[in-house]
């Protein structure tokens, strides 16, 4: 006869999460946006990231630092360039936004009104890694390309009557000055009519206040942001400036307090969110 079956009570093994080591240059800014995401009054709301930091190995390069002070500086500029995206697709939704090295950031998902068109232009590295941690959209779509390689722009089929945003919150935070110049006066000189909103650092954010106040090694600094990208594209005629130090944020007082005492460095000691129009 054949044998009973065994009556042990062992249970099934339960399969284990998938989980993915992300570069930490990659993964930090989304787990900053995830931190901020499960705070009371945080800036920026983003599930997305959250979900998805559920899914990734941090590492140690992640948590170096003032880390409270990280979160607040990127959750500040994040939340200024979503604003001005936000009033963008406000006047024209049925724009096109081009998000230029933008990482794993989740700001179409996060705005999408459901009429945009929004192409997501980065290295092919980041590419496969936004594949695997976020859904597919059918007006969303990826190039390959980055700030010094500019041939994306020829693979655009834009047509010429559509308001263009470009968007380049974190990329040019990693370019000298003249790489910068470049992105800026290639971009206004394929785009007769378009806007911009860039993040742009400082001069004196390597100094003490600077890396206390959460930022880290960029490769640029600008004393004035604004007259640097006029010079570089002369036939700008709208430009704003917005600093996080001027944000309506509690988290950012005793910075205003310092700089109060120094006005004149206000828009030098962190990175700058730089609206332009031309």
């Amino acid at each position: 006869m054949p044998s009973s079956p065994s009556t042990s009570s062992a249970t099934p093994t339960q399969p284990l999460p998938c989980t993915y080591q992300v570069p930490a240059d990659l993964l930090q800014p989304l787990w900053l946006r995830s931190r901020e995401s499960l705070i009371d009054d945080g800036l920026v709301y983003d599930p997305i990231a959250a979900r998805a930091c559920q899914r990734c190995h941090l590492s140690a390069d992640c948590l170096a630092g003032d880390i409270d002070q990280k979160q607040l500086l990127h959750a500040t500029l994040t939340q200024l360039c979503d604003i001005e995206v936000k009033r963008f697709l406000t006047r024209h939704p049925k724009a096109w936004v081009i998000n230029v090295g933008a990482g794993l950031d989740t700001r179409f998902y996060r705005l999408d009104n459901g009429l945009c068109n929004w192409v997501e232009v980065d290295i092919d590295e980041t590419l496969v890694w936004r594949q695997k941690l976020f859904h597919h959209s059918e007006r969303y779509k990826m190039l390959c390309g980055s700030v010094p390689d500019m041939s994306w722009l020829s693979q655009l089929d834009i047509p010429e009557d559509v308001p263009v945003l470009v968007v380049c919150e974190q990329a040019l935070l990693m370019q000298r000055r003249n790489q910068v110049a470049h992105f800026v006066q290639k971009v206004g000189c394929h785009f007769s009519h378009a806007e911009a909103c860039l993040i742009l650092a400082g001069d004196r954010t390597q100094s003490y206040w600077g890396k206390r106040m959460g930022c880290a090694q960029y490769q640029h600094g600008l004393k004035d942001p604004a007259a640097s990208v006029v010079s570089w594209l002369p036939w700008i005629h709208r430009i704003k400036l917005h600093s996080p130090v001027e944000h309506d944020c509690k988290r950012w007082s005793a910075w205003q307090r310092v700089v109060s005492k120094l006005p004149f460095m206000k828009r030098r000691l962190t990175p700058v969110l730089l609206h332009a129009r031309w």
